[in-house]
């Protein structure tokens, strides 16, 4: 839309190989006539194509015409439910008095976003939010089909299992020892067994695949509350030592400390994950002493598992830092007689004035002394980094009206 004279080329959206980021992130369709994957390296990516012309990612343009474009969803409906950064569901069954029917209604709505921005979106209109979202994935580029009760059979049960939604590559591989290959393989299937298999999740599937998926598209503005807070980061040079590791460990700290304090929780569990340069990655996880949104107690703990669970034989690639049990209720700070009553206090005000002028003036702003010992670990901003929030209706069956 920018940039029309990339529409020619074969081009692709890529990261940074100096920042290990250096992956293909999407393709045109020029592109993909080389094969070119998204999620393959960049390196193999122009050895299939040389000419391959690489675009730097431009989050802040990509989430300003996403919420652009969900702005035109919402003059239809208050029903418009976000399922990550640029798709969304559409509950058009209580607009159809005003605007009419609602197959035209997604139509019209299809051809108003190409008229204002130039840009192609995808709908499947159906009487569920799976298959709506698997009609969506089937046909790109202004693609649009409905599935009916009466045809869904037909149209999606030959599909591979892999395409429906929440079976990824390790339910993949399980679900094909069950001899279950397809869509309706896996709606022919025992449910009982399914269960046995995966518990819950195996229910759940085996009611996707035979169309019993119930539940509602929210309301503009419905969030759920959180189960956990965490970042990850895939640093731009290998970690040799716990000194950098520190490095790298507070920034991410101070980031879920932040997001903890702004949503009003404190957590009372702490998991950290190490990647090594073979890719080969572990993790560890314990209990804080109490209820915290302090990112000195986040970034104590981390380091403490780190040192029972790393030693330094091999370099990490990449690490992460999530805090869970969180409570809104457990807001209170529990003392004991070797505490001085208003240490955690200041280090709060402290680490929340510290956010505030880094939200005000950058985040280079303020920076810790010691966070300069290796500046090139510590040159990140996890808070300017995406959050998806994850999908809430999925799983959380009927609402009421």
């Amino acid at each position: 839309m920018l940039h029309p004279e990339y529409r020619n080329i074969p081009m692709a959206v890529g990261g940074s190989e100096e920042k290990r980021h250096g992956i293909i992130l999407a393709k045109n369709d020029l592109a993909k006539t080389f094969h070119i994957k998204t999620g393959e390296s960049l390196r193999d990516a122009k050895r299939k194509c040389p000419d391959l012309y690489v675009v730097h990612p431009d989050y802040d343009a990509y989430t300003y015409y996403t919420e652009k474009i969900k702005d035109i969803y919402r003059k239809y409906t208050d029903r418009v439910e976000s399922f990550g950064l640029d798709e969304a569901w559409i509950d058009l069954s209580g607009s159809q008095k005003l605007f009419g029917d609602g197959i035209e209604l997604a139509k019209a709505i299809q051809d108003e976003v190409f008229e204002t921005f130039g840009i192609t979106v995808s709908m499947g209109v159906s009487f569920n939010k799976v298959f709506s979202k698997l009609g969506s994935d089937l046909f790109k580029h202004k693609g649009f089909i409905v599935i009916e009760p009466e045809t869904y059979q037909d149209l999606l049960w030959p599909l591979p299992i892999e395409d429906l939604l929440m079976v990824g590559s390790r339910t993949k591989v399980h679900l094909n020892e069950m001899k279950i290959f397809t869509i309706g393989d896996l709606a022919r299937c025992d449910c009982i067994a399914l269960q046995k298999r995966f518990g819950v999740m195996g229910g759940l599937l085996w009611r996707y695949a035979n169309g019993y998926d119930q539940s509602e598209v929210h309301l503009v503005g419905y969030t759920r509350a959180p189960k956990s807070i965490g970042n990850s980061k895939t640093v731009v040079k290998d970690i040799h030592s716990m000194a950098q590791l520190k490095e790298v460990f507070r920034v991410l700290s101070e980031s879920i400390a932040a997001r903890l304090r702004n949503q009003n929780l404190k957590a009372r569990s702490i998991s950290i994950w190490l990647r090594t340069t073979e890719l080969k990655g572990k993790g560890r996880q314990c209990k804080f002493e109490q209820y915290t949104d302090l990112a000195r107690d986040i970034l104590d703990a981390a380091l403490s598992l780190a040192a029972k669970l790393w030693d330094g034989d091999l370099p990490l690639r990449s690490v992460g830092i999530q805090v869970s049990e969180l409570s809104q209720t457990e807001c209170y700070d529990q003392l004991d007689l070797f505490s001085a009553p208003n240490n955690r206090s200041r280090q709060r005000k402290m680490e929340k004035v510290v956010y505030e002028i880094r939200e005000r003036y950058g985040y280079d702003a303020c920076r810790m002394a010691s966070g300069q010992v290796d500046g090139a670990l510590a040159d990140f901003d996890p808070l300017g980094l995406l959050h998806q929030v994850h999908p809430v209706g999925v799983l959380e069956g009927p609402i009421g009206r």
